[in-house]
């Protein structure tokens, strides 16, 4: 029988999963590994320049492809410690993404050698699961487990530490078991009886709302939401970050909800008698956990596949645990032959009425090209300028939270922001990651110029890897967020707030990607168009006015809130 190294084994089982891209950044730990990767005629390597954006475009490219991300760090030590913001990030969106760190000798443990953590330790709060291999012939088997827990329901990352000698040992060759049959498993389908009860429910109401979340962007179940919302007769909101669970396009299309959404579907959420949480915790961001956003009075019907997040927020009237898709299906039989009744029709037209006043509204404002420029402007110059397989990633940060509901997410999915775990520095990497796992769709990510200063230098990985998004750095020169709290809330003392920038399109230059610069509104849309058209890597550095911030956190500061007195 062939002999095979520890780390050769890593390799073999990463193709037996299918695994195509790997993303990584070389170290000592895991030299063994990248030596095996060097021969792989199945893996294409991708080497970044930092772990922690490493592991975003991992998790970009887990969300986007709907399968596991894979990072490998090749350095223990300070190569492991890097991961830890990827993957708290990670761990917060329920994204699967699948962690190989290089690890100490055995025999070095517990000795205080040379770059010695405990990694054990250190990602287990952030991940579904972290184990050490303590045999190399064990390593297939240890590979397969790690893509089977992350990638079962509910999903989320998983870090498996590799220690080097056992990279390096040699062991005789066995056959790779197979992937497990996690990928071939059908969706759970709701109880009978509750989807019954549910369906009554649904039935008699006079202002029914669904909101769509992660449950069921993620499960790519846009199709069967949307066939039972047209049956119901019911508006679709859609849980912050999950903007594009329906196509945008669809006439029931809300937006998102919630302290962080739109009026129109916040008030939606306020007035409806009964609400169907369809794949959603109605956790923070939708809800801010208060009834402020929720019409307290209303009966909610929560489907989710995790049994926790069942009713554990907010009272409900009925909770099912199963598949979103699945059970919006079993939901859709139940009502079949329903009659939307003529209250119900106008409540939809009042709808769809409200809708349109709030795009006439956007679209005014956004046509005012005035200097200094106005985020509602850029974001006005973009929907005109992406085509309509567009993908959308952002960060946290205000300018970021004004553009989630305005972009046009006309083709599930495409939008993918940090989510609960609100981190700067995010949308560029994950942008990378998202393009490579759907090549022939335009991806376009925006950030601040402060969370883009924390990532410019895996322009060097586009340019490498001619990985083409266009990056959109809303420039105001500030900590925008933090800046708008410091100015509602502290008086205008400004400290910390006031951000230094290079030209960034000139820096893009220097890497060899295309740099763009908009200083003046009229310059929107010729340059948007130039840089989706330029076929590179392109940054387009736009000067946004520094005084367009806004307080998102009002909440958090009402103590402090003259107006709240």
């Amino acid at each position: 029988m062939a002999q095979i190294t520890g780390g050769k084994a890593v390799v073999a089982a990463l193709e037996a999963e299918g695994v195509r891209d790997v993303f990584g950044l070389i170290g000592s730990a895991g030299m063994e590994i990248f030596d095996a990767l060097h021969d792989s005629k199945r893996i294409r390597f991708i080497g970044v320049r930092d772990e922690r954006t490493g592991v975003h475009m991992a998790d970009g490219y887990a969300r986007a492809s709907g399968g596991a991300g894979v990072f490998l760090a090749g350095q223990n030590g300070p190569g492991a410690t890097n991961l830890v913001t990827g993957l708290a990030q990670a761990h917060a969106a329920y994204s699967p993404v699948v962690a190989l760190a290089g690890s100490l000798s055995s025999a070095h443990v517990y000795r205080d050698a040379f770059q010695e953590v405990d990694q054990q330790a250190l990602f287990k709060p952030i991940t579904k699961k972290t184990w050490t291999v303590t045999q190399a012939r064990r390593i297939p088997e240890m590979v397969r487990e790690a893509f089977s827990t992350a990638l079962a329901p509910r999903r989320g990352p998983v870090a498996l530490n590799l220690p080097r000698d056992l990279l390096a040992e040699t062991f005789e060759a066995e056959d790779i078991p197979p992937p497990q049959s996690y990928r071939a498993s059908a969706p759970a389908e709701g109880d009978a009886e509750l989807v019954r009860q549910a369906a009554r429910l649904l039935a008699g109401a006079k202002r029914p709302l669904i909101i769509a979340g992660g449950g069921v962007k993620n499960g790519r179940t846009h199709a069967q939401a949307l066939a039972l919302a047209a049956r119901l007769g019911a508006p679709v909101a859609m849980s912050p970050g999950h903007g594009d669970a329906i196509s945008n396009d669809d006439p029931l299309c809300a937006g998102q909800v919630g302290p962080r959404g739109n009026r129109v579907a916040s008030a939606l959420a306020k007035d409806a008698d009964v609400i169907l949480a369809l794949g959603t915790r109605l956790g923070f961001n939708t809800t801010f956990y208060t009834y402020d956003n929720l019409n307290r009075a209303a009966k909610i019907i929560q489907v989710d596949q995790e049994p926790t997040a069942v009713g554990r927020f907010f009272p409900i009237a009925l909770g099912i645990v199963g598949d979103a898709g699945r059970i919006a299906s079993q939901l859709a039989d139940a009502l079949a032959g329903h009659e939307i009744s003529g209250e119900v029709r106008e409540y939809l037209a009042r709808f769809g009425d409200e809708r349109k006043a709030l795009a006439a509204e956007r679209d005014a404002a956004g046509r005012a090209r005035s200097d200094p420029i106005q985020p509602g402007a850029l974001y006005h110059a973009l929907r005109g300028a992406v085509p309509a397989d567009a993908i959308f990633t952002m960060d946290a940060g205000t300018l970021c939270l004004q553009a989630t509901d305005q972009m046009p997410y006309r083709e599930p999915p495409s939008l993918f922001t940090p989510l609960d775990f609100g981190l700067v520095g995010f949308s560029y990497a994950a942008g990378l990651g998202v393009k490579l796992a759907c090549p022939g769709r335009t991806v376009v990510s925006l950030m601040g110029d402060g969370g883009f200063g924390m990532t410019v230098s895996e322009i060097g990985t586009a340019v490498a890897n001619k990985i083409n998004t266009v990056c959109i750095v809303m420039n105001n020169g500030c900590w925008g967020a933090e800046k708008a709290y410091q100015r509602d809330f502290f008086g205008a003392r400004y400290i910390g707030a006031d951000v230094p920038n290079p030209p960034y399109d000139k820096l893009a230059e220097l890497y060899g990607a295309a740099g763009f610069r908009v200083d003046k509104a009229a310059q929107l849309d010729s340059v948007l168009r130039a840089a989706l058209a330029c076929g590179k890597p392109a940054i387009v550095d736009v000067q946004v006015d520094p005084a367009a911030l806004y307080s998102f956190r009002r909440d958090s500061f009402k103590h402090r809130d003259p107006k709240a007195k």
